[in-house]
């Protein structure tokens, strides 16, 4: 065999068993590199699995690169790189080649493009015009550019983008355009288009000029209507993705959800089925039909569809087969046009049929298929076999065991080519077909109804014209498996434990395992609601904590190497209802709507009655709803829901009962809005007052969405002057109002007016409010104290008195004063304000021994009237500017006992009167402040071994003095101590 593998690898021939042709990897991409950059490099993948290891060519439009001879070219490993490269040079379809003995496969074609992406022109552009409530769009119209965008649209500046998350807005990847479903007065501004285009190594990003938009007022409401349509045909590649776009004009804003018309939309499309984008990730030829995009809201639905086609082949396999016989490759591809086929041998083009195979067929096949939307590889190698028969891999079984009264299959397999004869013997007896026993012609012995007789040693013979071999096995037979104790039907209920018993006999010289399915369906032993008890003959099933999914069939089987028996039993799990289906939404009304739907499972227990469930778009939780009939029996399926609010968007579900217990509730029902309503209250908080002269100002709350009833909303005001027969009425026709201003030259300050308010909407009115007394603008004060007189209280505070004013035609807030130094201006005043009807107060920050002017003024909401007379005020000289001084202490017993040197004060200073001592113990928050005259104090000291803090200043007319502090504690004897100045 050695002198053989030599001889072939001197001729370069594929070996069987040892060597494989090629099989790619990975294989090339198509590239866009951006234009006008020189100094780069593209890199164009391909490796391949072979045996011996494979070489590699490169093809360009289907001419052969010439590596070696053009230094921009370099081959690395399999890959081909290209420097500097140049659009006019190196755009073009790239192919790769693996080769080896055993073959030659192409690739995939791969292009190489140059991507580039031009400004938008510096033109401005026209602004446009949309009306509340109405959609529009605007065009982006984007520049020259190669591939496609990405798009994005800036509001007013960089980088306020338009959110992603907002229903009202949609930016088409497809044209770029900027649609808004409903028009709103805050959305008027300037609008740009923002273009990015990725490449295989950098990003480019431009954006246009302002596309104004003004948003005019009074739009009437459209109907749902799509603007953005896919495709009526799309075509997709297998294994790739698709995307469909859909958008829609209306008010309230529609929402957006898909279909598969023609069979059930994909799971994987399930995160953007609601939404104006729907996505189809790797793409099968199960996901090819209809696909419809249903806008909706409270006031209708439109719809529109297309399809989508999958584009793919069959992939063919690698075959070995014997000489002289036939191979059918088939190729199915699929794809709208029909795809063209054609197939390859080592990278050639095969126009023949191949029949009666020889050895010079064996090599690498592919099949392309192609149409205008791309092209599909498919690769498999092809191996001719010649050889005598062989068991040495596969060998009859030494030991082939079976059970008495059932059956045994016998397999007989060797290597050969071309196919040998085959034929059984026992001993030197030759099998025959009989009535138990039968020889398939590929080989295979079947004995059935076996018995002891049967057991003893079986040979298969093989033969063709390049020789012969045999195998032998050896027959056991054992006692069959029999069920003992079957398992019998049960009913619980959820929640509730069983066992379903399984007893077996079998043959003690085998192991003996038991398994169990339900519905056909194998449960394995770890699951959390089995427990398999598996000990000798019995296999019981104990099922804890049964819930519904867990009713059905159960089948014990009680198996061996040999054979097996099984019995079956119905388990009857009994719990609340399943969810009610095809829950729909009939005759809206303004406060109530009916509901329709039918029934779901009993689960083996009637049904008892069901309980209607509703949200609005106000509430995030579910709650329980009024119903006409109060009690909804269990043989119902509908109901009217009572109690609603008009124009309000709601969900509803419906849950059913039984004596078990309350089910699943059923899927939310579309949202659907009532009818509109004349509002049935009125806006609260009504009042008002202050402002300017000749006003009347009038404030409300706006009123809540769930009391607006309809739209075109607004609010009627009545108002008039006390103890007058007319009311004056004005319409202010906007929801978020809370206040009306009123003016007239006429209006006498501070005049009672009763006002009284209601709401509207495009159904009618409501009930007025009840009637609140408003006060026109007050005028500010006509007088002031007639009075005033102010006394220094320190250095730095004197006290201002003054007689109040009369009652004034409003309400007095409070007083203000005024004060100046002697030799400035009153314009430059400090100001002071009390609040309330005191008449005294404290001015304080002043400074010593200065004259002070002071008036007072008396202020309301309009503000401040004529100042009283002026008066004046010196303050007193400041306290002395020095600490009491040489500070000691002495400690007797449980007192200690402090002295300091008087203060003296200056020409300029006021009079020392006496000294403030301010202490506190240690732990204490607090100073506790005493007066004294002299320059010694006795102070009881902490019984804990703590300390004290003390302060001492001296004090006077001037007010007081700066502190020396000092620490005393029990055993610190007598000190002089300066701890901190103040």
């Amino acid at each position: 065999q050695w002198l053989l593998y030599t001889v072939l690898f001197i001729y370069n021939v594929c070996v069987s068993g040892h060597d494989s042709g090629p099989l790619f990897e990975e294989q090339p991409s198509s590239l866009i590199y951006p234009e006008g950059l020189s100094e780069g490099k593209v890199t164009l993948s391909c490796q391949a699995r072979a045996s011996p290891t494979a070489s590699y060519r490169w093809l360009v439009n289907g001419t052969e690169v010439p590596l070696g001879l053009d230094l921009r070219y370099t081959l690395v490993a399999g890959n081909l790189v290209i420097s500097s490269p140049e659009p006019a040079r190196d755009t073009g379809s790239y192919q790769c080649l693996a080769i080896n003995r055993c073959g030659t496969i192409i690739s995939r074609a791969a292009n190489l493009k140059f991507g580039y992406l031009h400004d938008f022109p510096p033109d401005s552009r026209s602004p446009q015009t949309a009306y509340e409530g109405v959609g529009t769009f605007l065009a982006c119209q984007p520049p020259i550019h190669y591939p496609a965008l990405s798009y994005r649209w800036l509001i007013n500046e960089f980088p306020n983008f338009i959110k992603k998350d907002d229903s009202r807005w949609f930016v088409s990847q497809v044209t770029g355009n900027l649609y808004v479903a409903r028009a709103e007065p805050n959305d008027t501004g300037n609008y740009f288009c923002f273009t990015t285009i990725n490449m295989d190594i950098s990003t480019k990003s431009t954006f246009s000029k302002a596309n104004a938009l003004t948003v005019m007022p009074d739009g009437t409401t459209p109907p749902r209507t799509i603007k953005v349509r896919f495709p009526t045909e799309t075509y997709g590649l297998a294994g790739h993705s698709a995307q469909l776009e859909c958008f829609a004009y209306g008010n309230p804003v529609p929402k957006l959800r898909w279909r598969k018309v023609d069979g059930l939309m994909p799971s994987k499309a399930s995160a953007s089925a609601e939404g104006p984008t729907l996505i189809l990730p790797e793409l099968s030829f199960d996901d090819e039909g209809v696909y419809e995009c249903e806008a909706y809201n409270s006031e209708g639905s439109d719809t529109y569809q297309g399809r989508i086609n999958v584009q793919g082949e069959e992939k063919i396999v690698d075959s070995e087969v014997e000489i002289s016989s036939e191979l059918v490759w088939s190729c199915v591809a699929a794809g709208k046009p029909r795809p063209s086929v054609r197939w390859l041998r080592n990278g050639q083009p095969l126009n023949t049929q191949i029949s009666n195979l020889a050895l010079e067929d064996s090599g690498m096949y592919q099949c392309v298929a192609e149409n205008k939307h791309g092209t599909i590889y498919s690769t498999a190698e092809l191996r001719v076999q010649v050889q005598a028969p062989d068991f040495r891999l596969n060998p009859v079984r030494r030991l082939i065991p079976a059970a008495r009264g059932g059956q045994v299959k016998m397999e007989c397999r060797p290597r050969a080519a071309p196919k040998p004869s085959l034929f059984w013997s026992r001993g030197t007896e030759l099998l025959t077909n009989s009535s138990r026993v039968t020889v398939t012609p590929d080989g295979v012995l079947w004995i059935n109804n076996i018995s002891r007789a049967d057991e003893g040693k079986y040979t298969c013979f093989a033969e063709n014209y390049l020789g012969k071999a045999n195998s032998t096995g050896h027959l056991s037979v054992r006692d069959a498996t029999k069920i003992t104790l079957a398992p019998s039907n049960a009913d619980i209920n959820q929640g509730e434990n069983v066992t379903l018993q399984c007893h077996a006999s079998h043959d003690p010289t085998m192991d003996l395992t038991f398994t169990w399915a339900l519905n056909r369906v194998l449960i394995f032993c770890l699951h959390d609601l089995y427990q398999i008890r598996n000990i000798e003959n019995i296999g019981d099933l104990l099922i804890v904590n049964a819930q519904l999914s867990q009713a059905g069939m159960y089948m014990c089987t009680a198996q061996t190497v040999v054979d097996s028996a099984s019995a079956s039993a119905k388990l009857v799990v009994r719990g609340p209802p399943g969810p009610p289906g095809g829950l729909l939404v009939k005759n809206v009304a303004e406060a109530s709507v009916e509901l329709r739907w039918s029934r779901g499972y009993d689960n083996h227990s009637p049904i008892g009655k069901y309980v209607i469930m509703g949200r609005s778009s106000l509430s995030a939780g579910w709650k329980k709803m009024m119903t006409e009939p109060v009690n909804i029996e269990g043989n119902a399926e509908s109901a009217r829901v009572m109690g609603l609010m008009p124009w309000m968007d709601y969900e509803f579900q419906v849950i059913a009962s039984n004596i078990l217990g309350s089910g699943e509730a059923s899927l939310p029902s579309h949202t659907v809005r009532t009818q509109q309503a004349a509002p049935t209250v009125a806006p609260s908080g009504l009042g008002g007052g202050g402002g300017d002269r000749n006003e009347l100002i009038v404030t409300w709350t706006p009123m809540a969405r769930e009391y607006q009833n309809g739209d075109g909303f607004g609010y009627t005001l009545a108002f008039k002057k006390k103890d007058t027969p007319s009311w004056t009425v004005v319409r202010i026709p906007h929801v978020e109002s809370s206040r009306y201003v009123y003016y007239n030259d006429s209006l006498l300050p501070y005049s009672p007016f009763e006002v009284k308010i209601k709401a509207y909407n495009r159904r009618g009115e409501g009930p007025f409010s009840q009637i609140a007394v408003v006060y026109s603008a007050e005028e500010e004060p006509t007088v002031g104290p007639s009075t005033i007189n102010a006394t220094a209280l320190s250095a730095f505070e004197i006290q201002v008195s003054w007689e109040p004013v009369q009652q004034l035609s409003g309400i007095l807030r409070g007083y203000e004063i005024r004060y100046w130094r002697q030799h400035e201006r009153e314009a430059a005043a400090d100001r002071v304000r009390t609040a309330g009807l005191e008449t005294t107060a404290r001015v304080s920050g002043l400074r010593p021994s200065t004259r002070y002017h002071v008036a007072v003024l008396a202020y309301n909401s309009a503000g401040t009237g004529p100042p009283s007379p002026r008066t004046t005020v010196t303050t007193r000289k400041p306290p002395p500017n020095r600490r009491p001084g040489n500070v000691s202490w002495r400690t007797d017993g449980s007192w200690v006992t402090v002295r300091w040197d008087a203060v003296k004060a200056m020409h300029n200073e006021s009079a020392v009167l006496g000294y403030k001592v301010l202490y506190k113990h240690e732990g204490q928050t607090a100073l506790k402040v005493l007066d004294h005259t002299k320059t010694s104090m006795s102070l009881p000291l902490p019984k804990d071994n703590g300390y004290i803090v003390l302060e001492i200043r001296s004090w006077g007319e001037g007010g007081d003095g700066p502190a020396h502090e000092i620490i005393v504690s029990r055993d610190s004897g007598e000190k002089l101590q300066n701890t901190n100045v103040y």
